[in-house]
Parts: structure tokens; C-alpha cells; sequence
């Protein structure tokens, strides 16, 4: 081993960033790059850089500010690859430099249906290609370094209300994606995608019918056409097993559950897919025959403990609930916000629910830090007033069963809990509601955000709020943290206009900060 790689190297075990070794590649430097929506495909959004800490996380500054689209949804992640930084909006996709927001590229894309939801949650990149999804239904791939569209694959249909909002998941060549649009009736459903081509390689559907496992869950069989079911956030996968997990959304129609008797496999329920095939491995149901939309959207986080292979995720149930992977039985349930009292189901009158809906964990969920055991989340702290109305089936139209209106202020929570027992370690009320990406590091910093447009930074350890930085705009999207050259930078998305906005709006922008920064 050489002198000069010894020393990076050495350099490299006690956290800093190497600039000038000539034997490594900007890309192998550990922490400088976030290479998927969560950084890891195991949904860990851990990153083990260490410039910034508490004690210098004062002089964390703005380095560049860049408005990519104009009043709309803006709740999309971050992908930084080799200095560029990517991300998108609904109909917006660009790259940027990662050190400057210098605009690389932008491409726009014009739906070829009239029907199309605004909301995307994010891209993926991998060998040099751009996936994202549309809101009429379609898949895209570009060109990473030119933006150039490569192919364009139709994998829904949007006169059913059906969309591609959720995150695409790529690896080993395949495109994984859900189709979103449960409060549509649409049946949702999990595609792989030959990453060169664009060809279907297998479906998943998440609403059985005939002879596939669960379809005897829908006692009224014909209502499962229209069951929901809809993967509209981003998903996991575990390389040493080959097994991708989904997090499926609620059923239809949302309220009116006697319209859909059964428990309704497989809404509000983690399913466990053999990557390589869809077949189905195995699936934990959160909420049976669900009437308060209590989805399961964010990805899972696998990890191992000191004695066993977790499953952890979080919902709109507002709580974090951990699986033994191998048992499948419970390791703990753990409840991030306000949990209401239960009812059995909406009446004409109406009936509070705390969280339901708009409420609990939202598309960003929880993340591992493994220096500390802790698992971190934000959440929704809301209730609401539901009310049991009429179910009728128009295809491509939204339809509750019934209403939905927000009752009482609308807060928000960061909670760390134990990621072996579930025990809360510590937690902070925000004003608003918290469902942008939490990030921690490995310099003992967390960082995430608020709708009130608020940068939250906190010790990881104690959650001790260390700065709140109002940047201007809702934090509805990514939050990451990546190295160019001997810098380590933070980027997040600001500025979110949508119905799940419950404080500043502001337009949809990439900020980037750094020590020493404005």
C-alpha cells in the first residue's frame, strides 16, 4: 500500500473528507455521495459524515438557492451522484451542481393525458440514467448527464384515476415503481422495469383477485376491482436477500367500510415481494378493514440488532412498528404523535379521529442512526372530523364515502425512539407538522424540517434543538447531506404548494448550506 493511501485512508477512519488523494475517486470517499432517495436501498438515511457537529453547527450558512418550478407540490427527494445534485417536481426534472445550484440541465415534461396528478416524491438514478414517474400514469428515463429523454413506458391508466407519483426504486437493471390513486378506486399494483428498455418484466398486484392469495379477504368480490390499494411513496430492498418491500396505501372507498366487507388484503400492509420474480414471500397487516386512510406510504428501514433482522416502519396510524424478519411477530409499537380514541366506524353525525388522513407518519418516515441505536421519525400531529356519506363509483373520480375536515390546531413531532425496544429516547413538538427527510450523521447532528419553513438541526443524542433556520418555504421533500471535495454540504427541498401544506407555502426550490456558508 502506498504512502499517499495510507493516508487517506487513515484520514478516512477519523471522519475526513480527503480532497488531494490521487488515489481515490471522488465517489469512493465514504458519505460524499446520496445515491437514492433514502441513500441506502435498506431505507437507512444515515450518513457518516462528520464536519458538521454541535459544536459548529452555528456557523452552518446558505451557499446557493435554486427555484426549479413555479407554485406546486414540491415534496420530492434528493439524489446527489458525482456532484450532481437531482431532483424533480410534477412535471419538472433537473440537475444541478451540487456545490453551486449552476443549472446542468432541465426537462419538462407535457402530459400526454388530460388527467394527471401534480404529485411526485422522487427519482432514481443508476448507470447514467434518470427514472421518475408522471402523474398521468407513465415511467421516464433520461439521460443523467444530458436530460434527454430515453424512453417513455405506459404503465397505467389515468381515466382510472391511476398515477405514478411514488418513488422508483432501481437495481441490478431493474426499475421498480408503484401505482398510486387509491381514493380514485384505482387497484394498485407493483411493476418491475428493464431499466434499458422500458419492457414490464413482472406486476404485483395489491388488490387480489380470483384465485391470488387474499383475494377471499374481499367478501364483496366485485368491490376489490376498485379496492385502492394504491404505492404512492418509495420503497426498500434488502441485495443480501433479494426481497423488495412495499408499503401499501389505504383501501377504497376510504369511509364507507361496510361498502367493502373483509379485512381487504393487501391495504395498510407491508408486503415482502422476492425481487427478482414479485412473487409474494410474505405481508404484515397493520390496519384490517381500514375507514380512516390509514396508509402505509414511507419506505421501511432494515436493519439488524444485537440478535435479530428488523423490519421498522411508520404510517398515518402514527406509530412505529417493529417486525422480527424471520418470525414476523412483533418487536414493538411504538406511537410518534397524538393517537385518539378508537371508534368502530364514521357515522352521518360524525366522529373525531387523531390521525388519520393528513395525519401520522407521511411519505418520509423513519431512519436508522446506528451510533446511537435510535430510530428517528417525523410526524403529524392532527385530528379530524369524519363523516359517513354516500359510495359511488365514477371511474378517474375522487370519492371518499363521506367527508373529512381538519379539528384543531395541526402540529407536528420529531421522536426518537430506541431501536431495539421502541422506547422514546427523546422528542420535539414543532409548531407545524414535520414530513420532510430526517437525516442523522456521524457528527452528531440530525437534520430535517418543518411546514413552517424551518431547518431543524438537533443533537442526535439528546434532541437538543441546536439551530432553526427559516428558510422561506415548506419542507415537504428530501433532506440530505453529501462531500465535494473536503466540504460536506446540506441540501433540502423548500417551498411546497399542496393540500397537505398546513403552514408557509413559498415555491419550490433546492437550497444548499455548508459551514461558513452566507
Amino acid at each position: 500500500m502506498s504512502s499517499t493511501l495510507r493516508t487517506a485512508l487513515c484520514l478516512l477512519a477519523l471522519g475526513t473528507v480527503v480532497e488531494s488523494a490521487p488515489a481515490l475517486a471522488q465517489d469512493s470517499i465514504p458519505g460524499s455521495q446520496w445515491l437514492s432517495i433514502n441513500n441506502r436501498l435498506n431505507g437507512q438515511r444515515f450518513s457518516p459524515l462528520k464536519q458538521i457537529t454541535p459544536a459548529n453547527v452555528a456557523k452552518l450558512g446558505k451557499v446557493c438557492r435554486l427555484q426549479i418550478d413555479g407554485p406546486t407540490t414540491y415534496e420530492a427527494g434528493l439524489v446527489v451522484v458525482n456532484g450532481v445534485l437531482y431532483t424533480d417536481t410534477g412535471r419538472e426534472t433537473v440537475a444541478i451542481d451540487a456545490k453551486t445550484c449552476a443549472l446542468r440541465w432541465r426537462y419538462t415534461y407535457v402530459p400526454d393525458e388530460a388527467r394527471s396528478s401534480p404529485s411526485n416524491r422522487g427519482l432514481a438514478v443508476m448507470d447514467g440514467r434518470v427514472f421518475r414517474g408522471t402523474g398521468d400514469a407513465r415511467l421516464l428515463a433520461l439521460d443523467a448527464a444530458t436530460g434527454k429523454l430515453l424512453w417513455k413506458d405506459v404503465i397505467g391508466s389515468p381515466e382510472l384515476g391511476e398515477s405514478t407519483s411514488g418513488v422508483p426504486l432501481a437495481w441490478n437493471g431493474v426499475v421498480y415503481v408503484g401505482i398510486a390513486g387509491s381514493e380514485a378506486g384505482v387497484r394498485g399494483r407493483v411493476v418491475a422495469i428493464d431499466a434499458q428498455t422500458g419492457r414490464e418484466l413482472w406486476r404485483f398486484n395489491t388488490i387480489p383477485l380470483g384465485n391470488e392469495v387474499g383475494a377471499d379477504t374481499w367478501k364483496r368480490a366485485q368491490t376489490a376491482k376498485t379496492g385502492g390499494g394504491g404505492v404512492w411513496g418509495a420503497l426498500s430492498l434488502d441485495v443480501t436477500t433479494g426481497e423488495l418491500f412495499v408499503p401499501v396505501g389505504n383501501p377504497w372507498p376510504d369511509i364507507d367500510k361496510d361498502y367493502r366487507p373483509g379485512t381487504n388484503l393487501f391495504t395498510d400492509s407491508m408486503v415482502i415481494l422476492d425481487a427478482r420474480t414479485g412473487a409474494l414471500k410474505w405481508w404484515y397487516q397493520v390496519t384490517a378493514h381500514d375507514w380512516q386512510d390509514l396508509d402505509l406510504v414511507a419506505a421501511p428501514v432494515l436493519y439488524r440488532d444485537s440478535v435479530r433482522d428488523v423490519l421498522a416502519f411508520a404510517g398515518k396510524d402514527g406509530y412505529i412498528t417493529a417486525l422480527d424478519r424471520d418470525t414476523h411477530q412483533l418487536i414493538f409499537h411504538t406511537p410518534v404523535t397524538t393517537i385518539g380514541e378508537e371508534h368502530e366506524a364514521a357515522t352521518p353525525q360524525g366522529v373525531l379521529t387523531c390521525p388519520g388522513y393528513a395525519g401520522g407518519v407521511e411519505w418520509n418516515g423513519p431512519t436508522l442512526d446506528p451510533l446511537n441505536h435510535t430510530l428517528v421519525t417525523g410526524s403529524v400531529d392532527a385530528c379530524f372530523d369524519v363523516k359517513l356519506g354516500t359510495t359511488k363509483y365514477s371511474a378517474g373520480t375522487v370519492n371518499f364515502g363521506g367527508s373529512v375536515s381538519t379539528a384543531g390546531p395541526i402540529t407536528g413531532w420529531v421522536v426518537a425512539v430506541d431501536s431495539e425496544t421502541g422506547k422514546i429516547r427523546w422528542r420535539y413538538h414543532a409548531e407545524k407538522p414535520v414530513i420532510a427527510g430526517v437525516t442523522p450523521t456521524a457528527g452528531g447532528v440530525t437534520f430535517t424540517g418543518d411546514l413552517a419553513g424551518n431547518l431543524l438541526v438537533f443533537d442526535s443524542k439528546t434532541g437538543q434543538l441546536l439551530r432553526k433556520v427559516q428558510t422561506g418555504g415548506s419542507l415537504a421533500g428530501g433532506v440530505v447531506t453529501y462531500a465535494v471535495g473536503s466540504r460536506q454540504y446540506v441540501a433540502f427541498a423548500s417551498g411546497n404548494v399542496s393540500r397537505t401544506a398546513f403552514g408557509t407555502l413559498g415555491l419550490p426550490s433546492v437550497v444548499i448550506m455548508a459551514l461558513n456558508g452566507k
